[in-house]
């Protein structure tokens, strides 16, 4: 009898490794057969995945997407009503949220290596550039529906430009993911959600500020 293979936990074994190769060799070094050893299977099982270079740096890209707006949707449903948070713990969850797009920890830094390392390959290639364009796409809706909500609570500022707030804070969460993936050293978790947290004071009415506590997993 042959044995019964879980498509969806083979996926998840594909791409951890593939991710972890990601990682240590470069999204455009990364061979099919590098992947297959990790994963500890024979490279005919992941053509059912990838049959070239191509196709893999796209499902790699995908695979990052669709994990992170997975675990994106579960935080902001977790979070609920924000309104019914004081101020600071509006701000210092929305924090915590928005640090799910940061290298904090191993398994999303190998995301947004994935994600450096495929935006750089679209600049020459345009075959991904529709892939590269709905993620950009993608993170400006997030910063901005974060922001909207924040407005909607009084929390904010009256005098924002909201467009323009979400590009400022688009931008910084840019930086720092690029920063502390080329130079963990000079730039530790705990910074970028300092960081974070502070642009965000920023933004709000000057009578509240937010807490510097960092979202768990940070420090």
């Amino acid at each position: 009898m042959p044995k019964h293979v879980d498509p969806e936990a083979r996926r998840r074994l594909v791409v951890d490794a593939l991710f972890r190769v990601v990682v240590r060799d470069g999204l455009q070094r990364t061979s099919l057969r590098a992947v297959a050893a990790e994963a500890e299977l024979n490279i005919g099982s992941l053509r059912h995945y990838f049959a070239s270079q191509h196709d893999l740096m796209h499902f790699a890209m995908q695979s990052m997407l669709d994990r992170v707006g997975g675990r994106l949707l579960d935080h902001i449903e977790r979070i609920g009503d924000l309104s019914r948070y004081p101020r600071t713990e509006q701000l210092r969850l929305t924090a915590d949220l928005l640090a799910e797009l940061l290298p904090l920890d191993d398994s999303r830094r190998a995301e947004v290596t994935v994600f450096l390392d495929f935006n750089t390959a679209t600049r020459t290639n345009p075959a991904f550039h529709e892939l590269s364009h709905q993620a950009a796409e993608g993170s400006r809706r997030l910063v901005h529906r974060v922001l909207t909500r924040l407005d909607a609570t009084g929390t904010l500022r009256p005098d924002l430009d909201l467009a323009i707030e979400t590009e400022r804070l688009t931008a910084l969460l840019d930086g720092l993911g690029l920063s502390a993936v080329l130079h963990p050293e000079l730039l530790a978790p705990h910074t970028c959600v300092d960081a974070l947290i502070t642009h965000l004071g920023g933004l709000s009415l000057p009578s509240e500020a937010p807490s510097t506590e960092a979202p768990s997993g940070a420090r």
